[in-house]
């Protein structure tokens, strides 16, 4: 989030409109703060307009910092409090810099967390920071939010209940909002965007030291056409969390460019990603599993894993027995370290 300079800001300070389009908050989240927390402008343009300073401002940026991380909202406005007074060189009670009193605190099934404006239901307080860093495309909290949630879960529990949560979130809202939901897709883009980048990170670097001897790596791939690529990305940062080495082409692979991978490179098994059934083409499929790496007289076929909710309704009545089915992140890794178990010089 672009945070403006003092001299930036009007003389008169911010209508509460104003700064909460700045923040990407609804002023209502900032009117609740004024009200739960003491959380507010002091000065009144007119005697009747409230106004925010650039103090008043500065302190705001403070505390949506604070709540993106999963702080409580009482306790983020003291922190934000005590910052502004350090700020200003008035570190005790009773300075200029001095706010109205913080009323006493609340436990957190009465004190309402400042909100996303996203549907998340129960999830982690890490989902609803990097929600709330999203809908304030607040670049750089999301990439540190989605850097300590990897660090910390591993990529699997990160995922499942931190990024995917967020994820779903938006893409209802994008969905339910009509007109005003347009304004998520920019938000859907941005956090897809970081999430794979952390994922990648994360298997490029803190999974190095874990693939020196891994055997033959997993060939990821997505079918031609088909460009989401970040489901694969997760399961690259997990496998790579297994000890396991990947192989990824990435998005929308042409069939001639898939099927000569196959047969160049001796891999453990070949992942193939269809997001729709436009793009789950069952025969280059078959095709895939019936192509053979090694030298002559010694060929080997490779274990094909059909993944992504576009290989539903093609494979539901088809049932091609030389093709494996998987329906989920868990099932996918069982199934790969389960070959690796069973074939361990591969």
């Amino acid at each position: 989030m672009a945070t403006p300079q003092r001299d930036e800001l009007p003389v008169a300070g911010l209508t509460t409109g104003q700064l909460a389009r700045l923040l990407g908050v609804s002023p209502t989240t900032l009117r609740s703060w004024d009200r739960r927390y003491g959380f507010g402008p002091a000065s009144r343009a007119d005697g009747r307009h409230r106004r925010w300073s650039p103090d008043d401002v500065a302190m705001a940026q403070e505390m949506c910092r604070l709540t993106a991380t999963g702080t409580p909202p009482a306790e983020a406005a003291r922190t934000a409090r005590l910052h502004a007074r350090g700020a200003n060189g008035t570190g005790g009670p009773g300075g200029p810099g001095e706010w109205p009193p913080v009323p006493p605190d609340r436990t957190d099934s009465t004190a309402p967390r400042a909100g996303s404006g996203l549907p998340l239901g129960r999830v982690r307080s890490e989902c609803r920071g990097l929600a709330r860093a999203a809908v304030r495309l607040d670049a750089e909290e999301v990439r540190e939010l989605l850097r300590r949630a990897v660090a910390h879960h591993g990529p699997a529990v990160a995922w499942e209940e931190v990024m995917s949560p967020a994820l779903q979130a938006v893409g209802r809202k994008w969905q339910s909002s009509g007109e005003e939901g347009e304004q998520y897709v920019e938000v859907e883009h941005l956090l897809s965007w970081h999430i794979s980048a952390a994922l990648r990170h994360y298997y490029l670097d803190a999974a190095r030291p874990r693939r020196a001897a891994s055997g033959l790596p997993v060939l990821l791939s997505c079918l031609p056409g088909e460009q989401h690529t970040l489901p694969l990305d997760v399961l690259t940062a997990v496998l790579g969390d297994e000890g396991l080495a990947v192989l990824m082409l990435g998005g929308s692979v042409p069939a001639d460019a898939l099927i000569t991978a196959v047969r160049r490179v001796a891999s453990l098994a070949v992942v193939l990603w269809a997001q729709t059934s436009d793009t789950a083409d069952l025969a280059l499929a078959r095709r895939v599993a019936g192509a053979r790496w090694g030298v002559r007289g010694a060929r080997t076929q490779t274990p094909v894993l059909l993944c992504g909710p576009g290989w539903h309704p093609v494979t539901d009545d088809a049932e091609p027995s030389e093709l494996t089915h998987v329906t989920s992140l868990h099932d996918a890794v069982c199934t790969l370290t389960g070959l690796r178990r069973e074939h361990p010089a591969r």
